[in-house]
């Protein structure tokens, strides 16, 4: 990326008041946390690994559901910590413009970093807690996973003996209706939007981007690949770890 190009996005960054985030995998890579469909991606490695993530499977099979615990066992995410990406969003939070980070991601680097929780949405739900697929019960991953370790192979609800999973909104499962609304509302009152590492595929958070620019908003996006609002925003490609520092840099705090 050329300087001519950070040094317009500074300037979007700059001049902007109200700034929406919305941030994809992409800005995990550099933690060590791969992707999902990239040609290194979960899923592309290991085909099965997607069927974890689908509510209809996960219920119906309980061999699927032990080799789910395994994996959350030695899922990347639970020794991941934030990068220099994750940590100039929470720069540009003490700077007073962030108005809401919205993420699709659920590995809780943004709260590691230091986000407010008060200005983060978890669309996709994270995987710092379970959750009982039966009743109300929720409590900490770590302790579910300690049971796991203890050689419970599919640990079930201490309440009510239901299925337990990750607190994350599952294929096949809604997104919860408040947080969606948390992301549409910051679109369509923020005079910035800007999507990192996402390929803006992903629905109903992707929306945000038409509504911006149905306002007129403009829109910045800093990704490793296309993505199909490309032509209508200013676009940077890089790593995010390197760009965004550069990028949310030299602004005051408030």
């Amino acid at each position: 990326m050329t300087s001519a190009g950070i040094g317009q996005a500074r300037s979007l960054v700059q001049g902007a008041q109200r700034i929406a985030v919305l941030t994809g995998a992409g800005i995990s890579t550099d933690s060590g946390i791969p992707d999902f469909r990239g040609p290194k991606g979960l899923w592309t490695r290991d085909p099965d690994a997607e069927k974890y993530s689908s509510i209809d499977f996960y219920l119906s099979d309980p061999e699927l559901r032990v080799r789910a615990w395994q994996f959350r066992l030695s899922n990347p995410v639970l020794v991941a910590q934030p990068n220099a990406g994750h940590r100039a969003l929470v720069a540009l939070e003490h700077s007073g413009k962030l108005q809401r980070l919205v993420t699709q991601n659920i590995d809780g680097l943004h709260l590691a970093a230091g986000t407010s929780p008060e200005l983060l949405t978890e669309a996709h739900g994270n995987t710092r807690e379970a959750v009982c697929t039966a009743c109300t019960w929720r409590g900490p991953m770590s302790e579910t996973l300690d049971r796991v370790r203890a050689g419970e192979a599919d640990p079930a609800c201490s309440e009510c003996s239901g299925i337990l999973k990750s607190a994350t909104v599952f294929f096949g499962q809604s997104l919860d209706p408040a947080c969606v609304q948390e992301a549409f509302d910051a679109a369509a009152t923020c005079d910035l939007l800007v999507c990192l590492g996402s390929t803006l595929a992903v629905y109903p958070v992707a929306e945000m981007v038409p509504i911006a620019l149905r306002r007129g908003t403009p829109v910045l996006i800093v990704n490793a690949e296309r993505t199909e609002f490309d032509e209508s925003a200013l676009v940077l490609r890089g790593s995010l770890s390197e760009l965004l520092p550069e990028i949310f840099s030299g602004l005051s705090e408030s």
